[in-house]
């Protein structure tokens, strides 16, 4: 219910009501569809501190076996379009909450499927949605898996070509639909005149920070000699003017001039063990990491690498420096590397530390969500199903001190940490 000028009415009135459901399966949020004309076409749930729609998709926990089985995920629009496309047996669609594509949609979708589709609207409006789309992805495409881009003609959405073309249809049009590298330089060769020396210089200047966030270190490669290509320059002048290229990779990075003071967030001191032990990246939940700082976007970029790479198990040290060397984190990995290896801690003990902290910030997170709860509770507000929430997390908060108490012992206490 909402209240407005002292009247309360229902937020959802006149639309289909779609549950939205946790990855364990919890009804976390609603969404609803007007029935009749009228803005907003879809309206969810106000966010809470269970419910964000930057983390969450429509329709994955029925879609996860039909992802699995076809390889492939398909992110769509609407609620609508994920039911009609299940009726015609397309059962790995998913959407997005009415928001744009986050890192986190992305990195939960490659890691369940080979291929990732995004579906848009072939107008103004779904290209500019699918062009936000390719940024978020760029950093977390891997040379293992596909993501494409699907542009549904005119006056198309999923729900009306599928009932026209039918299942296989359908799956012709997302098999053909543009990969990640076609879209991007296909968009940059629109902005420019490329039979003009000015046009080509600015096509190389466009395409500089899309190149630069591609950790892949294959299609890197490739997009690089396709935009030299385009441009009318080599391939050693092309990653000149992109600034890819680097000193010897047989040389070790070396050290910074100037002084390195190391932050002092418990993201930086997460940083240190996977830097020195790579395979420690799994153990990290992303979401509770402070997004903001350098670090954690590092940590969320080696993960992705991790994901993304068949030789993942057998990540070495100078391999993860050799990996990032082009990226704009270089620098920052190089120094979390040394102050790894000063602590010299076994594999086991960096294991154990990650662990504790990994609890740390999941118990300081939940208790921002109970302070949040606690305000509501006493503002009169809380509904029932927060109250269990209110409780199962004020529960859960107990047990993980519980367990670092009982572990405080076993804790290494390195001379640098």
């Amino acid at each position: 219910m909402v209240e407005n000028e002292g009247k309360r009415y229902d937020r959802f009135r006149d639309r289909v009501m779609f549950p939205i459901q946790s990855a364990r399966g919890l009804v976390i949020g609603f969404g609803g569809r007007i029935l009749d004309k009228g803005e907003p076409k879809y309206l969810n749930s106000p966010e809470t501190p269970l419910f964000e729609k930057g983390r969450e998709l429509y329709g994955l926990v029925q879609a996860r076996d039909a992802i699995r089985v076809a390889g492939r995920v398909l992110v769509v629009e609407g609620y609508m379009d994920v039911v009609a496309l299940a009726q015609f047996g397309v059962g790995y669609a998913v959407a997005t909450l009415g928001t744009a594509t986050t890192p986190v949609h992305v990195t939960k979708l490659l890691k369940l499927a080979d291929e990732l589709v995004f579906s848009f609207d072939g107008d103004a409006a779904g290209r500019k949605a699918a062009w936000r789309a390719l940024e978020v992805s760029l950093p977390l495409a891997s040379d293992h898996k596909r993501i494409r881009f699907l542009f549904l003609p005119d006056g198309e959405d999923p729900d009306t070509y599928i009932r026209k073309y039918g299942k296989e249809g359908f799956e012709r049009l997302a098999g053909e639909a543009q990969l990640l590298s076609e879209f991007l330089l296909s968009e940059l060769r629109s902005q420019a005149d490329l039979r003009s020396p000015e046009g080509r210089s600015g096509f190389l200047v466009a395409a500089k920070p899309h190149i630069q966030k591609i950790a892949a270190p294959a299609l890197k490669l490739q997009l690089v000699k396709e935009v030299a290509r385009l441009a009318g320059v080599t391939q050693a002048e092309a990653e000149e003017n992109l600034q890819l290229r680097t000193a010897s990779p047989y040389r070790r990075p070396a050290p910074a001039k100037r002084e390195f003071r190391p932050p002092s967030s418990a993201e930086w001191k997460l940083l240190s063990r996977v830097a020195s032990h790579p395979r420690l990246a799994e153990e990290i939940d992303a979401g509770l990491l402070d997004a903001t700082l350098e670090e954690s976007q590092l940590l969320v970029e080696i993960s992705a690498y991790r994901k993304g790479n068949r030789d993942a198990e057998t990540l070495s040290n100078p391999m993860l420096i050799e990996q990032f060397k082009d990226s704009p984190y270089a620098e920052l990995l190089f120094h979390a590397q040394a102050y790894g290896l000063e602590l010299k801690e076994s594999e086991a003990d960096s294991l154990q530390f990650v662990r504790h902290t990994v609890w740390k910030l999941d118990i300081a997170r939940k208790n921002r969500e109970i302070k949040l709860l606690e305000e509501r509770l006493r503002q009169g507000r809380l509904t029932k199903d927060e109250h269990r929430d209110y409780a199962r997390m004020i529960t859960e908060v107990k047990a993980l001190e519980l367990k670092l108490q009982a572990e405080a012992r076993a804790l290494p206490q390195p001379g640098v940490g």
